[in-house]
């Protein structure tokens, strides 16, 4: 079976790291109680470049992230997510290897 993710790399405008990491997490928990098929997200803080992130989302089947992506609530949470950042990049991924 075929490990399915979404992931984000978010650069966050300066001061408002916080109030990013708490709209990320409140996003990604609505995320959790809505679409079980995500099996757990996590967002990384840069610890050498000031507001620079990268997030990851695990999934158990593509249909199941494209869903939650075609959702208006979806767009409003990662909406007010974005607005927070000078820039951000998602894209979906399947595992390519293991080590």
């Amino acid at each position: 079976m075929a490990e399915h993710y979404a992931s984000g790399v978010w650069q966050v405008k300066l001061g408002n790291d916080d109030e990013f990491v708490e709209r990320w997490k409140e996003f990604l928990q609505w995320s959790r109680e809505n679409y079980p098929a995500m099996v757990v997200a996590k967002l990384l803080r840069d610890s050498g470049t000031a507001g620079h992130y990268i997030s990851f989302s695990e999934w158990t089947d593509e249909a199941s992230r494209n869903a939650w992506k075609q959702q208006p609530e979806f767009k409003a949470r990662i909406g007010a997510c974005v607005a927070l950042c000078e820039d951000m990049r998602g894209a979906d991924y399947e595992l390519a290897a293991t080590v």
